[in-house]
């Protein structure tokens, strides 16, 4: 094993991608740097950047879209609104694990949850006079940070490392009160630090949003994968816990990619409350010339941005929640293998002289799951994101997702093998032999 290469194979890669500061490159930039030094130097790096599943697609979603293709339906523009099956099933979905209504007219498939927050976020920004700008809890996931700088937006952002629980409401009242923020967003289970807010944080989120009329995208892309509780079983508590308890500005971003491992089939949808759906503006009905929120963001914008969903997608992810729903697709059962992942990587990293940055819900330590935060003590991200690809570990850097701690997000989900693991020891030995 020859770790760690050379500082000259790193600058190399850099050079060649053409990165111009590894603190803020993308996920994918960071890929083609690992790829790169692995071709250069011959050794296989272990992959801790990217969240692809590491788990099989459901077969009841990959049967689903079989049978739909092979019905026909690739010769037909799929309803704009979504097909019939997906919202009532979306529906009854919300309403089994989180115990929140929304009606099947305000669910709405996307391509992905990267769609759905891209085309949110042009209507959240032009929705209210003078409120033009997004606030970002962060960290969060870098993507959703560079589509509000492509649509030109403003943004707020803070890191909610120093405000967790009851100091999390006046940071709120201090940036709301100045009445320019249309939404804010963060994910739950958290990417890139997988804490879960707690209760008392949402309720806060919930009537602060309530207060200075802003609506709350809560990405739900690790939907119920809080290992800590059972999630798993439909119309019991526990249930997931969200912000539409709390209030009735709130949209909630739910995603097959990592649920069901149907990450490779774009699919998502968008739950809108009632309130939200039905809300209007002066400017959504002359900009728009259509009568409410609803319908400006579906015939207005989904329509320009891809004229709706794949077919044969929605008829898989209509499929796939509603087995959920009927009890014959455990998905928090089937996806507790990331937990078990990172219950044996945290060890690997915390043996091995490295911390959890953020390593706590309120009293409680975080659960286990797709991500976990790492950092070296003397270090900073940068030098550590360094030193851990020149032993052949490719993470990202926490200042890319708007955390202003030193440390790195690791991603497990590629870790499967024993060799895997086996792999990522030894090289953490080797730099903590000699951290640098």
């Amino acid at each position: 094993m020859n770790f760690p290469l050379s500082q000259d194979v790193l600058n190399q890669a850099i050079e060649c991608i053409g990165v111009v500061d590894m603190k803020s490159a993308t996920i994918r930039q960071i890929c083609a740097v690992s790829a790169h030094m692995e071709k250069a130097s011959g050794q296989k790096f272990v992959h801790l950047e990217m969240g692809n599943p590491g788990l099989p697609a459901s077969q009841i979603g990959i049967q689903a879209e079989v049978a739909a293709l092979q019905a026909g339906i690739p010769n037909q523009y799929p309803n704009i609104i979504g097909i019939p099956a997906l919202k009532e099933n979306g529906s009854k979905f919300v309403k089994a694990f989180l115990d929140v209504d929304v009606p099947p007219r305000c669910i709405i498939p996307t391509v992905g949850s990267m769609q759905a927050s891209f085309t949110l976020f042009i209507l959240l920004g032009q929705r209210k006079p003078g409120a033009d700008t997004i606030l970002y809890i962060d960290p969060g996931f870098p993507a959703q940070r560079n589509q509000a700088k492509l649509l030109g937006l403003n943004t707020e952002q803070f890191d909610i490392y120093e405000y967790r629980g009851k100091a999390l409401e006046a940071k709120l009242e201090s940036i709301l009160s100045s009445g320019k923020v249309s939404a804010m967003i963060y994910s739950n289970p958290n990417n890139p630090a997988w804490f879960n807010l707690t209760d008392e944080e949402l309720e806060i989120i919930g009537r602060m949003a309530t207060k200075y009329d802003v609506f709350v995208l809560e990405d739900l892309a690790y939907f119920g994968m809080d290992f800590r509780k059972d999630l798993g079983h439909p119309y019991q508590a526990p249930f997931v816990s969200t912000v539409a308890k709390y209030t009735d500005n709130y949209i909630l971003l739910i995603s097959g990619s990592k649920m069901f491992s149907y990450a490779g089939q774009r699919i998502a949808m968008v739950c809108m409350s009632e309130a939200v759906c039905d809300s209007t503006s002066d400017f959504i009905r002359s900009f728009y010339e259509m009568p409410t929120f609803g319908d400006a963001y579906v015939f207005g914008v989904l329509y320009c941005a891809s004229s709706g969903t794949a077919h044969s997608a929605q008829h898989a992810f209509a499929a796939m929640l509603g087995a959920a729903v009927e009890g014959k697709l455990n998905f928090v059962k089937d996806c507790s293998e990331y937990g078990r992942r990172a219950h044996i990587a945290k060890k690997l990293f915390t043996d091995n002289g490295f911390h959890i940055v953020y390593s706590h819900d309120g009293a409680d330590p975080i659960a286990d799951g797709f991500f976990f935060t790492v950092g070296y003590e003397g270090l900073s991200a940068v030098e550590l994101h360094a030193a851990l690809l020149r032993h052949g570990i490719s993470t990202i850097p926490l200042q890319s997702t708007g955390s202003h701690q030193n440390g790195l997000r690791v991603c497990i989900s590629t870790l499967i093998t024993d060799d895997d693991f086996k792999a990522l020891g030894e090289r953490l030995a080797i730099f903590h032999n000699n951290p640098k």
